[in-house]
């Protein structure tokens, strides 16, 4: 027997519906790639999505069609996703940091038709166009006074004459849930990057459990930025959350340095945000430099790579903010966890609960997650024992676009690269991943314990771990540095900064000072990128 509800599909379409009739009044404020600040309202939004989905309508435009997006967060992208899926299209935000020979195929792959771009990444689309057959229309995220006299490109238009005569009306259509609504690339750190295609309804899904009161906990009462930039698996979500929840929504456009998010955050009364360590390092660099307070900001979801302990640390100790330990991956739309504790741990003592926090968190419901062996056994949660993590959910991957790779389940389950640990209270903790994790005589190293210990230093901006070949150990991990502008530290002190810290066979061998540690399209260290600047390296002899 089946219940007796109505049956209405989970659109993308029917969250900027929600927000524009409850939340209509609510605030988009946009810092622009001009320099100026844009503000409008979540009825704006919608209206102007609608003109999007016109204008897709008027260029041909049939049913998943791939529209891409070479874009800065703001409010011009923010149409884009809804006008884009809720007509029925596919969204394709393209990473503009990637190498333009690397943009150009994966345009080529998805076969975007349409390609919406700020003038920050003229020169890119310039460079690319001709390489690119797939995309027929070529759009300006701009004002048509905006766009230069001869750019080279045919028949380039801009984003608001595009959209200018097109009315705000459109019916959106009623499909199934499962139809796509949106693809990103994973970020191809091994050979070509592959697409996630994910569908309405996991989109939706996604945005229901995300806004969770134990996972980002948004509501109408928030001020959110999203740092996190909209074109990394759609800004781990927070555009559809905001919509979801009535929140109102901060961009940062292309000014994300420490001065410009501090300023804007104050500005605007920020009281959420979210990206990539890197960021935050920068932030907090400007506000220590100039002792400043933050007035409204009360929470932050830190995820993409594990956060050093000195910086939740900082946020929470400095400035009573605390910090939302995320973990998740493209295949995962993103989330997969985030760290808020328990009843159970409201009284432990603060040394306790550090320990926690500094854990990646648990799963959100609709995450299943597991470690296996070698052999693909469970292994059992007590936070000891560390194993290859597999997950599974309704918004978790099932294939790649077009097959690439082949079948990645095994057994329904997805190996995400990851080794973790999982404690009795299901928190997960990330050891490393897979290629990366250090194994000398026949024991694992943790890279990120040796690295955060070494961001703990006073000294010490950024920290990587690597593991060197080792004669008789196989492997040996050292740890380079870069030093804070100003500081100093020697070889000697950094490595007694570990006594008592880890166990003596975990101690690095050696720490080597660098000016930078390669830094990836989605704000990740590139450690093999590292490894081929260190090839020359060899370790020290005892």
């Amino acid at each position: 027997m089946l219940g007796l509800m109505q049956n209405h599909p989970l659109l993308i379409s029917s969250l900027i519906d929600f927000a524009a009739r409850y939340h209509g009044d609510t605030e988009v404020v946009s810092r622009r790639v001009e320099g100026d600040i844009h503000r409008y309202t979540w009825l704006d939004v919608q209206r102007r999505a609608k003109r999007v989905a016109n204008g897709l309508d008027a260029l041909g435009l049939q049913a998943s069609d791939r529209v891409g997006t070479l874009a800065w967060n703001g409010y011009r992208h923010l149409e884009l996703y809804f006008g884009v899926s809720g007509s029925g299209r596919v969204l394709h935000t393209v990473n503009p940091r990637l190498l333009p020979e690397q943009i150009a195929w994966i345009v080529n792959h998805a076969e975007d038709r349409v390609m919406c771009f700020d003038m920050s990444f003229l020169p890119i689309v310039q460079g690319i166009h001709t390489h690119c057959p797939s995309v027929k229309h070529w759009i300006a995220l701009c004002d048509e006074d905006k766009l230069p006299a001869d750019t080279g490109i045919p028949h380039l238009l801009s984003y608001e004459a595009w959209i200018g005569g097109q009315p705000d009306q459109y019916p959106w259509p009623v499909f199934d849930e499962n139809t796509a609504s949106s693809m990103c690339y994973t970020s191809g750190t091994t050979g070509h990057p592959k697409a996630a295609l994910y569908s309405h309804r996991s989109t939706v899904l996604h945005a229901y459990a995300s806004a969770l009161p134990d996972v980002m906990g948004l509501s109408a009462r928030d001020a959110a930025l999203p740092v996190v930039p909209m074109f990394h698996v759609n800004a781990w979500g927070l555009p559809y959350s905001a919509a979801m929840v009535g929140a109102k929504l901060v961009f940062p456009g292309p000014a994300m340095d420490g001065k410009s998010l501090y300023e804007l955050m104050e500005a605007e009364g920020v009281t959420f945000a979210a990206g990539v360590p890197t960021i935050w390092q920068m932030l907090l660099g400007h506000t220590a430099g100039n002792k400043l307070r933050f007035s409204t900001l009360t929470r932050t979801v830190i995820g993409g790579s594990a956060c050093p302990p000195a910086m939740i640390a900082t946020f929470r100790d400095d400035y009573g903010i605390d910090v939302l330990h995320a973990w998740g991956m493209t295949e995962m739309s993103p989330l997969g966890t985030l760290c808020t504790l328990k009843e159970k741990h409201r009284h432990l003592p603060e040394q306790e609960k550090m320990k926690i926090r500094l854990k990646q968190g648990r799963p959100i419901f609709g995450v299943d997650m597991k470690i296996v062996d070698d052999h693909g056994e469970d292994l059992q949660w007590d936070g000891k024992t560390y194993g290859d993590l597999y997950v599974k959910g309704p918004w978790i991957l099932d294939q790649y676009f077009k097959g690439e790779g082949g079948d990645p389940l095994v057994d329904g389950w997805f190996p995400t690269g990851d080794v973790a640990t999982i404690d009795a209270d299901g928190f997960m903790q990330i050891t490393d991943r897979s290629k990366d994790v250090i194994k000398s005589g026949g024991e694992w190293i943790s890279s990120i314990d040796i690295e955060n210990i070494a961001m703990a230093h006073p000294a010490v901006a950024m920290a990587a771990c690597i593991g060197m070949p080792h004669p008789k150990w196989d492997e040996r991990p050292i740890v380079a540095v870069v030093l804070k502008p100003g500081a100093a530290a020697s070889r000697d002190e950094l490595l007694g900064f570990y006594e008592g810290k880890v166990a003596k066979w975990q101690l690095p061998d050696d720490v080597v000072f660098v000016d930078a540690i390669p830094i990836g399209a989605t704000g990740k260290m590139l450690k093999t990128r590292l490894r081929e600047q260190l090839k020359d390296y060899k370790l020290p002899t005892v």
